[in-house]
């Protein structure tokens, strides 16, 4: 089931009545409501919204993601449920028993699709995607050349010029892409505790201050589709995250991705990434399923 992402950008009481949201306005008392299993994320970025403790409990219940924004507009925090999966406890204990000979192989996967689809991206914008053909083609278990961050300087200079740089506090578009990629690594954390795990353990990325490391690696191939919308937005001359550029951003969790022979909404595709990194973690299969740039 297609899942709704809801953006609260003005001053409202929130509360829950029959598993509906209730959203009403505190500048003209309208009333709006939403059956909360049509939601998957909800995004408040309005200092002046209250809401009840039951529709937390209820939000989480339905596995819905959480996000709230500070005072500059931009997501800072979000609540997930802990208890999103039947086998969680056995789920957690394959996931944090899990071998390094087993990670770096799940890693290179993850590089693998990435490059893969970075250079789909470009080839799709008319740019030379050849470029990262050698990178995407050679990756060695954990990625010790580090293939991925030579790739990405390539593939940065190519789709926005050499003197771009990827940094998070670069230059334009670079606002742009900080605030899409905070958006998919929250969609990616939601998806992976609904199938079980927990998103701080990671493959590759280790922070002792970073709660999210596991949805830091599993993100990885799923960047190049919020790149699109960004080059998209790029184009068009949208330099501020204004309301607007936020909502188109927003939208990338509603389009669908290609795997293999079938298409699927982006929010199944994330559950169905997260659910082989799961059975890999069991011993199930061996190779996570990512989509391919289409």
């Amino acid at each position: 089931m297609l899942k709704r992402t809801l953006f609260f950008t003005t001053p409202s009481r929130l509360s829950t009545k029959d598993k509906q949201l209730v959203i009403e306005s505190k500048e003209d008392g309208a009333i709006h409501k939403v059956p909360i299993e049509d939601i998957g994320y909800t995004v408040f970025e309005n200092q002046q919204i209250s809401f009840s403790i039951p529709l937390i409990q209820e939000l989480m219940a339905n596995n819905v993601a959480v996000i709230f924004c500070d005072a500059g507009h931009m997501p800072n925090s979000m609540l997930l449920n802990l208890d999103g999966h039947h086998l969680q406890n056995e789920l957690f204990r394959f996931q944090i028993d899990a071998s390094e000979p087993l990670k770096k192989n799940l890693w290179k996967q993850t590089i693998e699709a990435k490059i893969r689809n970075q250079a789909a991206l470009l080839h799709k914008l008319g740019k030379n995607g050849n470029l990262l053909k050698p990178f995407y083609s050679n990756v060695k278990s954990g990625d010790p050349d580090n293939r991925e961050g030579v790739a990405a300087r390539i593939y940065w200079a190519e789709m926005y010029g050499p003197d771009f740089t990827r940094d998070r506090y670069g230059s334009w578009p670079n606002n742009l892409l900080n605030y899409a990629y905070i958006v998919l690594r929250a969609a990616v954390a939601r998806a992976l505790t609904g199938s079980g795990l927990l998103p701080t353990f990671g493959l590759f990325h280790h922070n002792r201050y970073n709660a999210f490391c596991l949805a830091d690696d599993i993100m990885e191939p799923y960047r190049p589709f919020a790149d699109e919308m960004i080059f998209t937005l790029f184009q068009e001359g949208d330099q501020e995250l204004t309301t607007e550029v936020k909502t188109k951003i927003l939208k990338i969790l509603a389009n669908d991705i290609y795997f293999e022979n079938t298409t699927r909404p982006f929010m199944v595709g994330l559950s169905q990434t997260t659910a082989s990194l799961a059975r890999c973690f069991t011993g199930e299969q061996k190779k996570m399923v990512y989509p391919q740039l289409k």
